[in-house]
């Protein structure tokens, strides 16, 4: 059996509910939200043990403040990877769940590899005043822990693409593999193309910073001023150094898929041009361009998960595969109620992130305005309702199954 052959009969008998263009279109959106926040978490999580071993008032403040970034980015990276990975299940199934039976242990040890880190911040900020430098060892396993999950992550998706490696991965001499232990595919390149943005992310985050707390009076003028600078520097040395790093990767691809002509490709350069020429002009004033930095920032991480889909379906076209082929079943029903739960995630997370956002621009108590009370109480309203409808048909389904 070749290739091809295997992939179309592992494939679901029973087909994807909907046309597959509207998942995928929705995985790059999501998957787009969900790296540029673990970008800020990898980003942040170094400055925090940075700025501790630096320990200068600057350099405290804002590793105080950077991991109090890294455990809110670490949970909407979270919350915001559920969805893009939900997408490759569905029109990815036989790639992805190959590729986590191969390394299953790791697929399980990355939440436990996350919560560890994720915890050892926690830890690292409540110990920041401690005196001495003993606490940073917190702060060193947790950005070691941050790097290796997105090592796992890499490695899960990059064994994706090679199908054809599967069985000698699987078989070895005349014995199967079940144990799961193994990472079989690591690229530097391609891994350095996802890691080094984290940085100039972490210094437009810092821009940001700058520009959100500049209206608070009890802030330090000089110490905001500091962190604009910085930070518009790191984001444009950072990027550049990923301009370079991309390009390691390009001439790393296969020549067959000529990938420098490949239109999104070329608009997600474009793209990054821009963005370079934007953070060098950044530097003059950074408050002013933080919130149009970001912007753009997202718009380019965004053309880059295009192009990377792109490459993905030049990898796997190589073996006959295409989403658009897949067995077709539509479900009206189930992919309603499957968006319908995309919107209202939509609406609560963007309440949370609203109040969040008011409340740090506030000095003293926050006092919440009419129109967040509305918000709030829909968002509240739209979950009990999505409560109900979800577990009233788990019900009906379950009695008429039962009957």
């Amino acid at each position: 059996m070749d290739v091809g052959t295997m992939i179309k009969t592992l494939q679901d008998p029973m087909g994807i509910p909907f046309y597959p263009i509207l998942f995928q279109v929705l995985m790059i959106l999501t998957f787009s939200l969900h790296i540029m926040f673990v970008n800020f978490v990898i980003g942040a999580s170094f400055l925090t043990l940075y700025g501790y071993i630096k320990g200068s008032t600057y350099w405290k403040d804002l590793s105080r403040s950077m991991a109090r970034a890294t455990t809110a980015s670490a949970s909407m990276a979270i919350l915001l990877g559920v969805a893009p990975l939900l997408f490759v299940q569905v029109i990815y199934d036989v790639f992805w769940y190959a590729s986590n039976m191969l390394s299953a242990a790791w697929v399980i040890g990355f939440i436990l590899i996350l919560m560890t880190a994720y915890s050892l911040t926690y830890i690292f900020y409540l110990k920041r005043d401690s005196k001495g430098n003993s606490f940073a060892i917190f702060g060193i396993i947790a950005f070691a822990l941050f790097i290796f999950a997105g090592v796992i992550m890499h490695a899960l998706g990059y064994q994706l693409l090679q199908p054809a490696k599967w069985l000698d991965w699987y078989v070895r001499g005349d014995t199967a593999d079940t144990s799961g232990v193994s990472l079989h595919a690591f690229q530097l390149s391609r891994f350095l193309h996802f890691i080094v943005p984290s940085f100039a992310m972490t210094g437009i985050l810092l821009m940001l910073y700058a520009w959100y707390f500049k209206d608070r009076n009890d802030k330090d003028k000089e110490y905001l001023q500091w962190v604009g600078k910085m930070g518009a520097n790191m984001a444009f040395v950072f990027t550049a150094i990923q301009a370079a790093a991309g390009l390691w990767w390009l001439l790393s691809l296969p020549s067959k898929f000529r990938f420098f002509l490949d239109p999104f490709f070329l608009i997600s350069a474009g793209l990054g041009i821009v963005l370079l020429v934007y953070l060098y002009s950044a530097r003059k004033d950074p408050v002013r361009y933080a919130v149009p930095g970001i912007l753009l920032a997202f718009l380019t991480i965004l053309g880059m998960s295009y192009a990377r889909e792109s490459l993905r379906m030049k990898y796997l076209g190589r073996f006959d595969y295409s989403i658009f082929n897949y067995k077709l079943n539509l479900d009206y029903g189930s992919t309603f109620l499957f968006l319908s739960t995309f919107a209202v995630g939509l609406v609560i997370a963007g309440y949370l992130l609203a109040v969040a956002y008011k409340s740090g621009k506030a000095a003293g108590e926050y006092v919440s305005t009419p129109s967040m009370n509305r918000w709030g109480k829909v968002s509240i309203a739209l979950l009990l309702i999505w409560i109900a409808i979800v577990a009233g048909l788990g019900i009906v389904i379950s009695i008429k199954n039962y009957l």
